[in-house]
């Protein structure tokens, strides 16, 4: 194994230059932590590295709770003429203070756990900030959405932006579901409040949402893809990133397509949507990616209770849970076979390696 006193002896000899030897030891951390000790095929996640970073979640959160109860205080003392631009100066504050920890925590320590709470502290906070200063309080009171585009759309390019100096992974989720709070605030500013949450996935309600949700969906699937398909072989953050939007994108797919058929009640509705639940879970073993899977069986689940009924779905929930130990199990050798049928057609060079495939 390679350590840093080698590339130190490798830069002295001429060997390569210090920009590859800070290349290669920032390639060398990108791939420790939860990537140490990986088998093939396994799929990189992590939370955390140690619980000192939990440690210091727990203090982020502790400080965080007191830092608002004191703004809070300090602006409701200064009277309702000056809320708004008290609140405003503690939101400033704020953001400079996540801002200065992230620059410590995330791009100094490179820690996962701290650094996905800090993201989730900038994201309520620029929603805060924003909301603020440019949406009307009393029209959102009374289901008035007019003012909340701009906000939403703000934040979520103050959340781009943060993402461009410390490039969390996790940023990239909250990104994603910003972009799609702006579209359904819009959406609802223009053709009213979704009555039932159904009406965000149903192409069928008649109105926007779904195929806002749908859309945002294939858009969000074909950034995670770009992410995927730039490191395959899952070294560096930008497979993180592409998980991450993976995440975002697999629900928002899955239920839209997944509710609609199931709403219908029909035999051929429910042959579609088993035919479809059966190729996002090959979509989710080409590209190497679980997520895919995780989200369709709940729809599974209800499929065999629609189609079997109480007695049946027992048997097909059972079947279900079978088959999906036969894949945790027996992942790589399917995707290998999968990579073998469909390598005529597929970008292999593009992802994730397989044993027994060649590239």
């Amino acid at each position: 194994m390679i350590e840093a006193d080698d590339l130190k002896a490798a830069v002295a000899a001429g060997t390569i230059t210090e920009r590859q030897a800070a290349q290669l030891s920032a390639l060398a951390h990108a791939r420790s932590g939860a990537r140490t000790g990986l088998r093939p095929g396994d799929e990189p996640f992590e939370l955390f590295r140690g619980f000192n970073e939990i440690f210091i979640v727990v203090g982020l959160v502790i400080l965080a709770f007191g830092w608002s109860s004191v703004a809070g205080i300090a602006v409701a003392a200064g009277g309702g003429g000056n809320f708004f631009t008290g609140g405003l100066i503690a939101s400033g504050i704020t953001a400079a203070v996540i801002w200065a920890l992230a620059e410590y925590f995330t791009r100094r320590r490179r820690m996962v756990a701290p650094s996905i709470a800090l993201a989730l502290f900038w994201a309520g906070n620029a929603v805060a900030f924003f909301s603020l200063a440019f949406s009307q309080p009393f029209m959102v009171a009374q289901a008035d959405y007019s003012s909340l585009p701009i906000p939403m759309a703000l934040a979520t390019l103050a959340l781009l932006g943060y993402w461009a100096r410390f490039r969390v992974p996790f940023a990239m989720a909250l990104i994603a579901v910003g972009a799609f709070a702006t579209a359904m605030v819009a959406a609802a500013a223009r053709a009213g409040t979704p009555e039932t949450l159904d009406e965000v996935f149903l192409l069928s309600s008649g109105g926007p949402f779904a195929w806002i949700t749908l859309l945002l969906g294939i858009v969000v699937f074909a950034v995670a893809m770009v992410f995927d398909m730039s490191d395959p072989h899952r070294v560096t953050r930008r497979s993180a990133q592409g998980f991450w939007l993976h995440v975002v994108a697999a629900p928002a797919l899955v239920n839209t397509v997944a509710l609609t058929l199931l709403s219908r009640e029909t035999p051929a509705a429910n042959m579609m949507l088993f035919a479809v639940l059966v190729v996002f879970a090959l979509v989710a073993v080409v590209i190497d990616r679980r997520s895919f899977l995780i989200a369709a069986v709940g729809y599974s689940v209800t499929l065999g209770f629609a189609v079997f009924g109480t007695d049946g779905a027992a048997w097909s929930v059972l079947g279900l849970g079978i088959v999906l130990l036969l894949l945790g199990a027996f992942w790589e050798r399917i995707r290998a076979g999968l990579l073998r049928l469909l390598g005529p057609v597929l970008p292999l060079n593009r992802l994730p390696p397989s044993s027994g495939v060649s590239e």
